[in-house]
């Protein structure tokens, strides 16, 4: 009557729990959780890196680059976004040079730069989520949110 467990199956089943997981959020949480990704992606390379894994860490460092390049970077709206647009499109830009290149030289010190650099962005973006702010390009650009594309 039932059936043994199926890897294929449960991945098939969680594949279709994150589509619609991705459907049913809001574009701030969105947001947020790719900031969370970016900055969990980079523990995962450090601790990886320490262990000698370095598949590990080239996996979660990739993962962090995807993030910002295909995540953020391009959900900003580069026409009406303006300066804030601007400075936020060249952090995620640095902070992609900057950690192919910790990839490359095995550079804990630069990971942990590129962590200083999007932690602050993060906790501003969730603090506008507790505060009642809003995601335009009025917002002021110490709130560190990023302005997204109309979809």
């Amino acid at each position: 009557m039932f059936s043994a467990y199926s890897p294929r199956a449960a991945n098939a089943y969680q594949r279709i729990n994150v589509e619609t997981s991705m459907h049913t959020i809001d574009q701030h949480q969105l947001v947020s959780l790719l900031y969370e990704g970016i900055l969990n992606s980079i523990a995962t390379a450090r601790g990886a890196m320490a262990r000698g894994d370095v598949l590990g860490k080239v996996n979660a460092i990739s993962k962090a680059v995807r993030i910002l390049e295909e995540g953020l970077s391009t959900s900003l709206d580069k026409v009406d976004g303006g300066e804030l647009a601007q400075n936020l499109g060249a952090l995620y830009d640095y902070c992609m040079r900057r950690l192919i290149l910790a990839n490359a030289r095995n550079d804990d010190a630069m990971m942990q730069e590129v962590m200083r650099l999007i932690e602050p962005v993060a906790q501003g973006w969730n603090e506008i989520k507790k505060t009642g702010g809003t995601a335009s390009a009025s917002a002021p650009a110490t709130a560190g949110q990023p302005v997204l594309a109309e979809a």
